[in-house]
């Protein structure tokens, strides 16, 4: 893989998204168990996002100032409390709202330390293959965390609540203990030698910058919508429920798969070509995605719109990598996560309006004339960051 720690940093980055992909399904079940509002579930999805959104560029700068390790070891024992908090006060919606930001807290913690450690580990001409390893296996955990709930009643409407947030304490406990393991790269530039608002300064006027963001949080965006709509499209379709998770089986391993060859299609194709075809391609499927097609043909659309959107996040990952000073990587993987989190707030509550007038089909077809646009914007792209920015 190109980075000290390899095999730990994989280990930590499945677990981190196992532990949260079981987690916040279970605490809306919780939440329906404890008969809930509606509107309350949808306060207890945001709150999970919202930390993030605030707490990310100060994490960030925490990270370029202290190292990797342990900015990641806080994110850790944030998600153990997390698990914690809601296992002994879950029975309450004050407890889940806790549970939820906590959670979100360590998640970002453990992402923004690991993602700042691959780009401080790794050499500049391996980037796009650590990063395509790094977001595989962080696809691994979250196609993995849901089977917890198959293993504890998942055959029953809702499943064994308090049992999976148990499991999920063990789970984080192992996840602090691989913190310790982990490296911490050896900057040559410090934080202390950049000042703070200087340094977000310097990120923002990196070329490209608002391109690559804007790509990276539009293809999110993408992920995110069709996880949502492709159950409602299925029930206008009259597709059976088992059809559904299989084509969101198949866009799941389409883009792992994507993931882990990223290095050698990057190799061959470039990187700006490599991103403005694979967001043009994940377009097309999403325009094609609303159209009456047989099952074969609706698979395969899946696999390429699974493809395309797979490439986006860690290309996005290595460009900024590469195009950001070493004292401010973490900064950088926080500003890009910034950026993530306001599209998946943003960009959904559209659809959302959007989908009451024109139904999900019209939902879809704005998805694909967004990544479109990303297309189109990533060709402005510098093909050398750092050529560009001398």
């Amino acid at each position: 893989m190109g980075l000290r720690g390899g095999p730990v940093l994989l280990g930590h980055a499945v677990l981190v998204q196992l532990i949260t992909f079981v987690l916040r399904p279970t605490m809306s079940y919780r939440a329906l168990e404890l008969d809930v509002p509606a509107a309350a579930l949808g306060v207890l999805a945001a709150s999970f996002a919202f930390a993030p959104l605030v707490l990310a560029l100060p994490v960030g700068q925490l990270t370029d100032r202290i190292g990797e390790r342990r900015v990641a070891l806080g994110g850790a024992v944030c998600t153990a409390a997390a698990a914690l908090v809601l296992t002994l006060l879950g029975d309450g919606l004050g407890g889940l709202l806790c549970g939820s930001v906590l959670l979100g807290i360590g998640h970002l913690g453990c992402v923004v330390g690991q993602q700042a450690l691959v780009a401080n580990t790794s050499a500049r001409a391996g980037y796009d293959t650590a990063f395509g390893h790094y977001t595989f296996a962080a696809s691994l955990g979250q196609s993995l965390g849901p089977t917890l709930i198959l293993l504890f009643g998942g055959d029953q409407q809702i499943p064994h609540t308090d049992r999976i947030f148990a499991a999920c304490v063990g789970a984080a406990a192992l996840l602090v203990a691989l913190s310790f393991a982990l490296p911490d790269s050896r900057r040559t530039a410090s934080a202390a030698e950049t000042g703070d608002e200087g340094g977000f300064a310097e990120l923002v006027r990196l070329p490209g910058l608002v391109r690559a963001l804007t790509t990276s949080c539009i293809v999110l965006a993408a992920v995110d919508i069709t996880l949502a709509y492709l159950p409602a499209l299925g029930a206008e379709r009259d597709l059976a429920s088992g059809t559904i998770g299989l084509l969101l089986t198949v866009r799941g391993l389409a883009s792992m798969g994507s993931r882990f060859f990223l290095g050698r299609m990057a190799a061959r194709l470039g990187r700006r070509v490599l991103l403005t075809t694979s967001t043009a391609a994940s377009g097309l499927a999403m325009a094609v995605l609303p159209f009456d097609l047989p099952l074969p043909a609706l698979l395969s659309v899946m696999a390429v719109a699974g493809f395309g959107l797979g490439i986006g996040q860690p290309l996005t990952m290595s460009w900024l990598a590469e195009a950001s000073p070493p004292g401010l990587r973490g900064r950088a993987m926080a500003l890009r996560l910034v950026g993530n989190r306001t599209g998946q707030l943003v960009i959904p509550s559209a659809a959302g309006a959007l989908a009451a007038g024109l139904g999900v089909a019209g939902v879809l077809y704005a998805t694909a004339a967004a990544l479109g646009y990303a297309s189109f914007s990533a060709r402005a792209l510098p093909a050398d960051p750092r050529a560009a920015e001398g």
